[in-house]
């Protein structure tokens, strides 16, 4: 069996082990593939049977020009980058990995939102600049800090990495609202409202709904007229969950205190992003899914899908 991994540095840049995924087959690594040049895609496809991508399309016209290809496995949770229907028509096989990265992520983002209200690093730099050392009084700070505690965070979606993010946030003792499109089972100390409630009523909006057209843009203008003033806004899902122009207008007015996004609507993110100009506004380049652990365990998964896909009894599968 051939196998060919079209983007395979993101995942590995060397401090994981291919061993396992090696011992199924003859593989072809490749650390990136142009995105945007389906003619190479196929070449590097060639007459494989299995392939794997995380941020590289494989289209319907890629699909209809290798034939040998019966397996595609996404390495990541999203699979937008693959026309599943386009596969489901030639038969074959597409999974994702949806789990590996929960508490990660969950991590990340209070990782955001503790930077925002802590600003560990501000103060660092200001301490390493000498402003401590010649500092009259024993204590400064440079921006205002915020107590979590009390807070209500209002969480977009209830899936896993949702419902773990709302175990940290009753954790530091904060009211946790959540918005789900349909009823969810929930804890007791949760409450899920409507969007338009949650956008009223939550100090802080963390976002964990995939990217879908009715979530595009789901944070815009109008949505942030039926938020708080000095509303901190974090997005560790999908860019273009935000209309970038308008959380930035709402950054620089104030409407928005701060937001944290560890994605963008382009990446990497696009050189004249007005997030990168708004005012306190913190920006990571799409890491939270990438702590060693978290990769270690995507890896491992993506190699039990193909052992199933194998076995005749495909598993993680997203198409029919």
């Amino acid at each position: 069996m051939k196998i060919v991994v079209l983007d395979s540095y993101a995942l590995n840049p060397g401090d994981l082990d291919w061993s396992h995924l090696k011992a199924l087959g003859e593989c072809t690594f490749y650390d990136r593939t142009a995105t945007s040049d389906e003619a190479e895609i196929v070449k590097r496809i060639g007459d494989a049977t299995v392939v794997l991508t995380n941020k590289t399309p494989i289209s319907e016209n890629v699909l209809n020009k290798v034939p040998t290809l019966k397996y595609i496995g996404v390495l990541a949770t999203g699979y937008d980058v693959v026309d599943v229907e386009a596969a489901n028509k030639a038969g074959i096989v597409v999974t994702n990995i949806p789990t590996y990265g929960t508490d990660a992520v969950a991590q990340f983002t209070f990782a955001l939102l503790l930077e925002i209200t802590s600003q560990v690093g501000l103060h660092s730099e200001l301490v390493h600049a000498g402003k401590w050392s010649s500092n009259p009084d024993f204590t400064f700070w440079a921006k205002p800090l915020i107590e979590l505690k009390d807070k209500t965070i209002g969480i977009v979606g209830f899936g896993r990495i949702a419902q773990a993010v709302a175990k940290m946030a009753h954790a530091f003792s904060m009211n946790v609202i959540f918005y789900n499109h349909r009823p969810k089972d929930h804890a007791d100390w949760l409450k899920q409202v409507s969007l338009d409630d949650l956008f009223n009523q939550a100090d802080i909006i963390s976002l964990h709904v995939p990217q879908t057209p009715e979530t595009t843009h789901l944070i815009d203008k109008n949505a942030l007229a039926k938020m708080r003033d000095g509303v901190i806004i974090i997005n560790t899902s999908r860019g273009k969950l935000l209309n970038d122009v308008d959380v930035a207008q709402g950054l620089n007015s104030g409407k928005i205190l701060a937001a944290g996004v560890d994605v963008a609507p382009q990446e990497p993110i696009a050189a004249d992003s007005p997030l990168l100009t708004a005012k306190n506004c913190f920006i990571t380049p799409h890491i939270a899914w990438a702590p060693k652990e978290a990769r270690a365990r995507l890896l491992d998964i993506a190699v039990k899908n193909i052992q199933a896909f194998n076995d005749g009894k495909p598993q993680n599968t997203v198409n029919k």
